[in-house]
């Protein structure tokens, strides 16, 4: 039995495939200094980052994650307590207080500029922090720490940096002081130092356990100040986030039910819904529908604001918007108006084809068929003339260009001009010949013979 227990924690034992101690924390120093080419990394991640939360955009987002060098500061300060370096403590702490101001700079300067001011999906989801936050940057932080100290470091360390998120929090702070919004900001440097203190605590809690060197031998009062100081920092963390977890889920416990009463009253009853909303953050809570074509009376919805308690709905008034505008029949006004645009559409697309029409003709049957009545003519090429009449009105002459091997009289001229009235369908037939090319009267000639 101790054998196998033995099996198991050699199995499960992190001390397998450590790097050398000396060698992780001199790359954990180095890490922790913002200069040079780590701030200006630094201030490429946060604007990639920026843009990709102004344009909603997950993917911009993610790689703005993967290139930001904030963890290096975290990290450190986290081996700087598990070590009681107070040295290394107080440089990670430095620098990523640097690096907390440069980005909420150049987040708050972008935001301020850019034209596109609207909430997204992906800023709103950063400024309500709960406890699922903590169990992510928690778990993260270890996953990473346990990476930094592998010889092979594997593929954790960028799923960690996607994973804890550290950047997307700064935008929205920064969005939020752009725009005056405290509560956004509020919000995201909650979020931002739960991510920081939790990244931190997962980082001391390995160094302990794979008994890295104290540079400082503190006596046992500074020891269980350093672990209550720990502890008062969880505690300060975790309470706000489980009553925000706790909100999250009264929230979604009351959409469900919302959805449910829409679905039993109306979408069962067939009853076509236009339009939805539901207003949670306010007292009484709000349910605002509007139908195609269904009218309610006032007594039925009075019955069905009462019937809100059987949904366990409290403090909730269903609206139904129907006395201020006619809503169905403004749809299926656009859309008669769409299908008038259509027709006018067709209609316009079908005189351009009759004018196209116009000003197209047959020219190889027309220059077979000449060939046949007027032998000598050798070529023929057609085109349109616009003037304009004694009305001001458009009016289209076709001018004929021919070539002949011997020149006509009046009277085979004007057989020409009459036969290509009725052949155009022309009131009007202008032509005039074209000399022949040298080389075009001994082709001609060939085909005489």
């Amino acid at each position: 039995m101790k054998d196998e227990i033995n099996k198991v924690l050699n199995f499960v034992d992190l001390h397998k495939g450590e790097e050398d101690k000396k060698k992780v924390v001199e790359n954990i120093t180095s890490a922790v200094s913002f200069r040079g080419s780590n701030l200006w990394i630094l201030a490429c991640a946060i604007l990639i980052a920026s843009v990709g939360l102004n344009v909603n955009s997950t993917a911009v987002v993610i790689g703005a994650m993967l290139i930001s060098p904030l963890m290096g500061p975290i990290v450190g300060a986290g081996f700087g307590l598990g070590m009681y370096d107070t040295d290394l403590l107080k440089k990670g702490l430095k620098n990523l207080l640097i690096a907390t101001i440069v980005s909420l700079t150049i987040s708050t300067l972008y935001f301020y500029i850019s034209p596109f001011k609207e909430a997204e999906s992906e800023l709103l989801s950063r400024t309500s922090p709960n406890i699922y936050d903590i169990l992510i940057a928690f778990f993260g932080g270890l996953v990473g720490v346990i990476a930094f100290t592998r010889v092979e470091k594997g593929n954790p360390i960028p799923g960690v940096a996607i994973a804890t998120a550290l950047m997307p929090p700064l935008c929205t702070a920064g969005y939020g002081l752009a725009l005056g919004n405290i509560s956004y900001f509020l919000g995201a440097m909650y979020l931002y130092t739960i991510n920081c203190v939790f990244i931190c605590i997962a980082t001391f809690i390995i160094v302990k356990y794979l008994k890295y060197p104290q540079k400082e031998q503190l006596n046992e009062t500074r020891k269980k100040q350093v672990k209550y100081g720990i502890s008062i920092l969880i505690l300060l963390m975790i309470v706000p986030s489980i009553y925000f977890a706790y909100q999250l889920f009264i929230q979604k416990s009351y959409n469900s039910r919302t959805e449910n009463f829409i679905k039993q009253e109306f979408t069962d009853n067939d009853y076509p819904i236009i339009y939805k909303n539901i207003k949670y953050n306010q007292s009484p809570k709000r349910i605002e529908l509007a139908f195609l074509s269904k009218k309610f009376n006032q007594t039925e919805i009075k019955d069905l604001n009462k019937r809100l308690i059987d949904y366990n709905l409290l403090n909730t008034q269903l609206i139904i918007k129907q006395d201020t505008f006619n809503i169905g029949n403004d749809i299926l006004n656009k859309i008669n108006s769409s299908r008038d645009m259509v027709d006018k559409k067709d209609i316009i697309i079908n005189k351009l084809r009759s004018q196209l029409s116009s000003y197209q003709f047959n020219n190889d049957l027309i220059i077979k068929e000449s060939e046949v009545l007027f032998p000598s003519v050798s070529n023929l090429s057609i085109g349109n003339y616009t003037i304009k009449d004694k009305d001001k009105k458009d009016v289209i002459i076709p001018i004929v260009l021919y070539q002949s091997t011997e020149t006509m009289d009046n009277e085979k001229a004007k057989r020409l001009k009459d036969w290509l009235k009725i052949r155009l369908a022309k009131d009007s037939v202008e032509i005039y010949r074209q000399p022949m090319s040298p080389i075009s009267k001994i082709t001609k000639a060939k085909q005489k013979k």
